[in-house]
């Protein structure tokens, strides 16, 4: 509700004082009115207000569904720092979880060729089938995992694909088991299917992975979806084979439960080599992976997701699809023949610059006094615990929490950083190295200067 008193002052002989209420465009407005006459009594329109004192109830025309829903916390920080940019100051961004290298040629030539061959019909909703088995082809022969095409649903990127799933799946009031910290849309997607979340919390000290017995102590009779991703968004966490066997173990006595497993940072990994829980055969058939291109072929802007599941899931996916967006763009869709029938030679040279990069960045963050960081082993952020900082101040302004202390990095800094609390933690900040090795330096110098100025 939003209520004021508007004052409009007249000349005064005689007043009289009246209620009245309206409705304008959803709102509704009540209105004591004390109003100018003249002295002859008769009402003068150009004096009708002395003053009115006004209740303005604003009831919204929007759903619940989308007053509830809160902004992307990435989205936010990456918008702050554009505005702060073009008023000319020199921002930094290492907001934005998006690989600054450019789409590999052989791709991009594969778009100009589906444009010259006229592909830019409608497509079935689930995608061409070609690209279906592209990655039915992909599956088995990097992840040695046995789907037909007819279960893959490509989508117009992989938060379709999530959304897909837990649409599709997670009935209001069931339960969607998440460990922290998560990436932002998980939550959200779960408000929006009115489901549950409940959040198993992890931390720095256990590289934010968690143990079957705290999977264990989650689940309850209303426990419908677990949702994870490895390599994690927004830790670079990595669950080993084995981790995963236990999980699965988990599982196994728990046949209600499904498994979404997030995937789309697979090939950025300085580990061994990617591993999927979708291995377990006593566990496949509930397991819906996510993957794409976006991080891997470095494709954030073509829009281009993808499902793996069972039949059944992936026939309800479809259905779903066809009545929200249909089929995935025509000329992304043949780019992404071509990228999985490329090879990995451009993959591979992405994930050696983001390793150096990474290992620059943990070696300057390292040197920062108050901050509490590991050594991710994918993707491309590091997520520090700033928790020493809080109660800090600088020039009047007092940092609380670390959505606060990424404004002040913005603000003092100018480098962007996103907040922990979207992520499920409060006490932490995700600062992504998709720069320059120049940038990258500079960034984390002025970090460093800032938060020394914080006593």
């Amino acid at each position: 509700m939003q209520s004021g008193v508007i004052f409009v002052a007249k000349s005064i002989k005689y007043f009289g004082v009246g209620a009245d209420s309206l409705q304008l465009n959803n709102i509704k407005v009540q209105a004591i009115i004390i109003f100018l006459k003249t002295a002859n009594h008769q009402l003068k329109t150009a004096n009708f207000f002395i003053f009115a004192a006004i209740n303005i109830n604003t009831m919204s025309a929007l759903s619940n569904r989308i007053n509830n829903l809160s902004e992307s916390a990435t989205i936010k920080m990456a918008k702050m720092g554009r505005e702060l940019a073009a008023k000319g100051v020199d921002v930094i961004s290492l907001s934005f979880g998006e690989p600054d290298f450019h789409t590999p040629e052989h791709i991009k030539d594969a778009a100009k060729r589906a444009m010259d061959e006229n592909y830019t019909y409608y497509t079935p909703v689930s995608g061409y089938p070609e690209l279906r088995k592209a990655i039915a082809k992909k599956l088995k022969d990097e992840n040695d995992l046995d789907y037909d095409f007819s279960q893959i649903v490509v989508s117009t990127g992989a938060k379709q694909s999530i959304a897909n799933a837990v649409m599709c799946l997670v009935n209001p009031g069931e339960e969607v088991i998440i460990p922290t910290p998560y990436w932002v849309s998980y939550s959200e997607i779960v408000k929006l299917a009115e489901g549950v979340s409940v959040f198993i919390d992890t931390d720095v000290d256990t590289n934010f992975k968690i143990t079957p017995e705290q999977l264990e102590a989650a689940i309850t009779p209303k426990s419908k979806l677990f949702m994870f991703s490895s390599p994690s968004n927004p830790t670079g966490s990595l669950y080993s084979k084995a981790e995963l066997e236990g999980l699965a173990k988990v599982f196994e006595k728990h046949p209600q439960i499904y498994i979404l497993s997030d995937e789309i940072y697979e090939h950025i990994n300085y580990g061994d080599k990617h591993e999927s829980i979708a291995q377990f055969d006593s566990i496949k058939d509930r397991v819906v992976i996510i993957n794409g291109f976006s991080k891997s072929y470095a494709m954030t802007g073509w829009r281009i997701g993808y499902s793996a599941s069972s039949k059944e899931t992936a026939a309800a996916f479809d259905k779903l699809q066809g009545q929200i967006t249909s089929g995935t763009c025509s000329i992304t869709q043949r780019a992404g023949i071509a990228a999985y029938e490329g090879g990995l030679e451009s993959v591979y040279a992405m994930r050696t610059e983001f390793k150096k990069r990474r290992d620059l960045v943990y070696g300057l963050l390292s040197e920062i006094d108050g901050l509490k960081v590991n050594l991710p082993e994918g993707a491309f952020y590091f997520f520090p615990n700033v928790a020493s900082f809080f109660g800090k101040s600088c020039n009047g302004k007092t940092i609380n929490d670390s959505d606060e202390l990424a404004i002040y990095l913005l603000e003092e800094g100018h480098v962007a950083t996103v907040g922990g609390d979207s992520f499920g933690d409060p006490k932490s900040l995700r600062i992504s190295y998709a720069a320059s090795e120049e940038q990258l330096t500079e960034a984390v110098r002025r970090i460093k200067e800032a938060l020394g100025k914080l006593k």
